[in-house]
């Protein structure tokens, strides 16, 4: 707790009202688990995110710790961040997030669909709904070399090109059974997965790449690497008159780009408002108080 440290909201607001106070915990800062440690897992579990990965049958499995760490707790945290930035008073913001709600509010439509029973696409046990692996038209299947391909034929239009890429000029074409009836899932399966074993992941590509079949390959770590993958910035934002990904081919380090948002997003004059001192640190030059 900042608290303890003598930093909370009122101590740091006293020395500069105009900062944003952000405060991100993994549990609630009240209820049952304010008091207790935890981990990524424990706050998926506890705001019922973790219920939900995993086959069917078997154990829940944790997705890493991107879901709460990252999304549910850093990125929903920068939201707010953002939105006290541009908030009108500008004085006394203070931001709270909890990796606990930030995970079940992305989470929320899984707990919706399932309020509907089997009508829903969550309605079924884990592992046996329409997104997360219970269908064979949304699942990832193994190739002849180990790896995998992802499929996400959902939409009639898909489905098709992904029948025609698997059996395209096959004797079996034609003869692919209902795959709205869930009787044939098993058949279906079993179909697509000795299919997807007659050919590596690289020969698979050369057969969906630039279809509209919603099939991809499953790129590890090391496939990114060495196809020279870069990292992007998450989002772009230009004007309207920009045409394209609005990607610019230039990611910013950290500091770089701040005269431009003092200026463009506040109307700050350096020199007048603030200053860069000798540390690369942005100072306020009326009080002095670190930006």
């Amino acid at each position: 707790m900042l608290e303890k440290l003598n930093l909370s909201p009122a101590a740091v607001h006293a020395i500069n009202p105009k900062l944003v106070y952000a405060r991100l915990t993994g549990f609630r800062r009240d209820g049952k688990y304010a008091s207790m440690a935890g981990h990524d897992i424990n706050y998926l579990a506890v705001s019922g995110a973790l219920s939900l990965f995993g086959r069917k049958g078997e154990a829940p499995a944790p997705p890493a710790n991107v879901l709460a760490d990252f999304a549910g707790g850093g990125l929903v945290c920068f939201c707010g961040i953002l939105l006290a930035l541009l908030d009108g008073r500008r004085e006394g913001r203070v931001v709270e997030a909890n990796m606990v709600d930030g995970t079940a509010g992305l989470t929320s439509f899984a707990r919706f669909e399932m309020a509907k029973g089997a009508r829903g696409a969550w309605g079924n046990e884990r592992g046996g709904n329409l997104l997360d692996g219970g269908v064979p038209f949304y699942d990832t299947f193994r190739t002849k070399d180990g790896k995998f391909m992802a499929v996400g034929a959902l939409e009639q239009s898909f489905y098709k090109a992904l029948v025609e890429g698997l059996f395209g000029g096959t004797e079996l074409h034609g003869r692919v059974p209902d795959r709205w009836v869930p009787g044939n899932f098993p058949v279906l399966r079993e179909l697509f997965a000795k299919r997807f074993l007659q050919k590596t992941r690289e020969e698979w590509e050369g057969v969906f790449d630039g279809t509209d079949a919603c099939v991809t390959p499953v790129l590890e770590h090391g496939d990114l690497m060495a196809r020279g993958f870069e990292q992007r910035p998450i989002v772009t934002l230009k004007g309207a008159e920009v045409e394209g990904s609005g990607w610019t081919g230039k990611a910013l380090k950290p500091g770089e780009g701040g005269r431009e948002a003092l200026g463009e997003w506040w109307g700050l004059e350096e020199g007048v408002e603030w200053k860069v001192n000798e540390e690369g640190v942005f100072e306020d030059v009326k009080e002095k108080a670190k930006l």
